[in-house]
């Protein structure tokens, strides 16, 4: 048998494909001391070991079966499979509006390498229109590819070219923008657009998927869809995020880019709305309005595009005896802006004192969020609080630490001065700082109650 039926395999996992006779992309079944497995052999990273077998068994997913626990195998078919996603012309309708999709890097519509065993993008209109062809019913797509980078290398540099290109779109009469990211500090950049791009007249949709489109459970293909929608058809024009609302494939939510954040490893409804409810929820072919204070999609091209930000900011979370020399390094390092992130309703300990007093002596700004997630910066209530705040430290109200970090860096960008950062910080441009959360604002309940449990077996038998 030639070498390459036996693709990616080297060492004693080739070995033991040789002794069975069994090919690469060939359907087998597999007896182990752990019981028999069928489905299909897979080739190898290149990059992986050579003491397991991959084998896609009939759900979708993906095993490794380690040889040593190998008692005999048998071929029982051959198809070699073609991870392609089809490309095909993407259809035009002048009744669909016009929706520009920026990618950053995130895998919204993919298919597997299994040479590296990496998920490589696919991108162009052809290639999302072979992925999910319902795309065509919603909208008339166009693509251009920004960045191609995992979420965690995004920064300012990224926020300001996206800025000024969903700028330049709006300009150009786009109907719709959205933006496929990663997940993981997908809500740093809706912070940063909310800031840098103001009043928009169209909706700006980000989106992502929790699971590649390679498995199952992909989340990929229904979130873009629903992003569509929400861009195209929506009349909610600001800065969004579209995920998976419950675990189900019911609908999503659209979520406010300001009050938004991920709150689950893996959970594809990991994006909640804190301390505020979403604006709406999101299906295929409708919008359901949840909160009906937003801004209105217009029919004018005007936009405020705002595309600052300093690096010269950190965020500073506070542990138990935390020790100065931390701050003071942030200080002297010459960062003119500091989100710490404390405890309680905004607490930091007395050690710290000395460099607070130094921030306010060097005009570096001082902000304090919450480490609670939820709830109100109140530093008038304890006697810390009250020493923090004479020493210079500012309450951020209840602005979520991320977007009190976004926001000071775009500030920043502006300006230097205490006073004016102050001014700007603590001036609300779109719900980060709001006047109350609402009752079912705050919805974190603990399973093993009965009341609880009641109610979840609603849901999940």
């Amino acid at each position: 048998m030639a070498e390459d039926i036996f693709q990616g395999y080297r060492g004693k996992a080739l070995e033991i494909l040789k002794q069975y006779n069994v090919r690469v992309w060939s359907q087998a079944e597999i007896q182990t001391t752990r019981g028999k497995f069928t489905g299909t052999i897979l080739p190898r990273s290149e990059n992986d070991d050579d003491i397991h077998l991959v084998l896609k068994i009939p759900t979708g997913y993906n095993v490794g079966i380690d040889i040593f626990t190998i008692t005999g195998m048998k071929e029982t078919g051959y198809h070699k499979a073609v991870y392609k996603i089809p490309e095909k012309d993407f259809p035009y309708s002048e009744h669909l509006p016009n929706v520009k999709l920026f990618g950053t890097g995130g895998t919204i519509a993919s298919r597997l390498d299994y040479r590296t065993g990496a998920v490589i993008p696919a991108f162009s209109p052809g290639e999302l229109y072979g992925a999910v062809p319902e795309l065509a019913d919603v909208c008339n797509l166009t693509t251009e590819k920004l960045f191609a980078v995992f979420s965690e290398n995004m920064g300012p540099d990224q926020y300001i070219t996206l800025a000024k290109a969903i700028g330049k779109e709006i300009r150009n009469g786009i109907d719709g923008i959205i933006i496929g990211h990663g997940t993981d500090t997908l809500h740093h950049t809706a912070a940063a657009l909310s800031f840098m791009v103001q009043d928009s007249p169209v909706p700006i949709i980000l989106v992502g998927s929790q699971r590649s489109s390679d498995r199952p459970s992909s989340d990929a293909a229904l979130n873009l869809i629903h992003a569509a929608y929400a861009a195209g058809h929506g009349d909610i024009a600001e800065t969004l995020v579209c995920m998976f609302g419950p675990t189900s494939d019911e609908y999503g939510f659209l979520h406010r880019g300001t009050r938004v954040r991920k709150m689950h490893s893996s959970y594809r409804s990991t994006f909640r709305t804190i301390g505020d409810t979403p604006v709406a929820t999101v299906r295929r072919d409708r919008i359901t309005h949840i909160k009906e204070d937003y801004n209105h999609r217009r029919i004018d091209r005007k936009v405020k595009i705002l595309p600052f930000f300093s690096e010269k900011v950190t965020m500073l979370f506070y542990y138990p005896h935390m020790k100065p020399d931390i701050l003071i390094n942030m200080i002297e390092m010459g960062y003119k802006g500091i989100i710490i992130v404390g405890t309680g309703l905004g607490h930091v300990n007395k050690e710290l004192y000395p460099a607070i007093e130094l921030a306010a002596e060097k005009n570096v700004s001082v902000f304090m969020t919450l480490q609670t997630i939820w709830g109100y910066v109140h530093m008038f209530v304890y006697d810390t609080g009250r020493d923090i705040m004479a020493k210079g430290v500012i309450p951020a109200a209840n602005m979520l630490p991320e977007v009190a970090f976004i926001k000071l860096g775009w500030a920043l960008g502006q300006t230097e001065d205490p006073q004016e950062l102050k001014k700007i910080m603590l001036t609300p441009i779109n719900d980060e700082i709001t006047m109350r959360e609402p009752y079912n604002g705050y919805l974190v309940y603990q399973g093993g109650v009965p009341e609880v449990e009641g109610f979840v077996k609603k849901f999940r038998k």
